[in-house]
């Protein structure tokens, strides 16, 4: 149940981001006040992924110590990296990946320890 409830919140926090980022492209060339910018759909799917996500962060806190869970939350460098790339088409250098690959490796050392 704990590891269902860190991958809900990992998958909701990275697609509270790629929202937020869909929201900032959306304004773009235009000329929208900051009311109609707070309002905006993707803005609005961002607010409600991250609520969510902070949701289920409380019960994996009740379940586990927060130094084994926070670093946990790593893995969303690893989701939001992959998106960038393919959703987005941005450009990943070498360091990056080596550096993912580092985190998913350290992430693998805390969950064998827990």
């Amino acid at each position: 149940m704990t590891a269902l409830l860190l991958a809900a919140v990992c998958l909701l926090t990275c697609l509270g981001q790629i929202a937020q980022k869909f929201a900032v492209e959306s304004w773009r060339g235009q000329d929208s006040g900051i009311a109609a910018k707070l309002l905006s759909p993707w803005l609005l799917l961002a607010v409600a992924c991250l609520g969510g996500g902070l949701l289920l962060w409380l019960g994996v806190l009740r379940r586990l110590e927060v130094g084994v869970a926070y670093p946990m939350l790593s893995l969303n460098f690893v989701l939001v990296t992959l998106v960038a790339s393919r959703l987005f088409g941005e450009r990943i250098d070498t360091r990056h990946w080596l550096g993912v690959a580092l985190i998913v490796g350290g992430v693998a050392l805390l969950g064998l320890h827990a």
